[in-house]
């Protein structure tokens, strides 16, 4: 049964007076009232999140670093002219970080902050100052090793060497940052 066949004329009148103003739309699309709000990166930010913990980690393999040793640290696809300009100290320095004193916890903090830092002002070339582990008894050094590793997890870091004696030899390190 069908609806025509259930409603009579008189039935059919009444509901034809109540809608008789009204128009059949052709478009059934809805307008839009307001722009839906920006997406929200959430998993981005979570591994964003995890890499950063990831860098901050405390755990490394010191390879018997002796106080002595020179560090070193180059990504791919970096001139060899850049790394022996590094290698000499021809950059200009624009910031200096002394971790003196620090213990491992304290250094990887303001190692994290002054890498951040150095790559908002757009400095290409810094010194970390690390020691070289002269009074760390028998063990040998424990801030050298962990900045080496810090700064390879870095991606801001290009690359990394020893300084020069004037500027702290194997006890510092020229790195040198990507640009912003």
């Amino acid at each position: 049964m069908n609806a025509k066949s259930t409603l009579s004329d008189d039935e059919i009148a009444i509901f034809r007076d109540w809608v008789g103003g009204v128009k059949r739309l052709r478009a059934d699309k809805v307008a839009k009232l307001h722009t839906p709000p920006a997406p929200y990166a959430y998993q981005t930010r979570l591994d964003e999140a995890r890499v950063m913990q990831e860098i901050l980690k405390i755990d490394f393999d010191s390879h018997d670093l002796q106080p002595g040793d020179a560090l070193f640290f180059c990504r791919p696809g970096i001139q060899k002219t850049v790394l022996r300009k590094l290698k000499r100290g021809q950059y200009r320095i624009a910031a200096e970080l002394d971790l003196h004193g620090m213990n491992a916890r304290a250094a990887q903090q303001e190692l994290s902050i002054f890498i951040k830092q150095a790559k908002a002002a757009d400095a290409r070339c810094v010194r970390i100052v690390h020691g070289k582990g002269l009074r760390s008894s028998n063990r040998g050094p424990v801030i050298k090793p962990l900045v080496g590793s810090w700064l390879r997890r870095s991606q801001d870091v290009l690359a990394f060497c020893s300084a020069r004696p004037v500027d702290g030899g194997t006890g510092a390190v020229y790195v040198l940052l990507k640009s912003a």
